[in-house]
């Protein structure tokens, strides 16, 4: 009997469901945050790169 509740019990139990979904959503703004941060980065080196070919085409 003291099995039975003991399993019940465990099957009632919600917490690690929900430790679960902040994984996942921890997850998915990670994923948003280094895609955001790849963009930047893309973006701002052809930003510098045309600066630098300004600087090398001067005499």
């Amino acid at each position: 009997m003291k099995t039975l509740n003991a399993l019940m019990k465990l099957f009632r139990d919600r917490s690690g469901a929900t430790v679960i979904e902040y994984c996942l959503i921890a997850g998915i703004i990670s994923i948003a945050v280094v895609g955001g941060a790849s963009a930047i980065g893309s973006s701002t080196n052809t930003s510098f790169t045309a600066v630098q070919a300004g600087f090398d085409s001067t005499p």
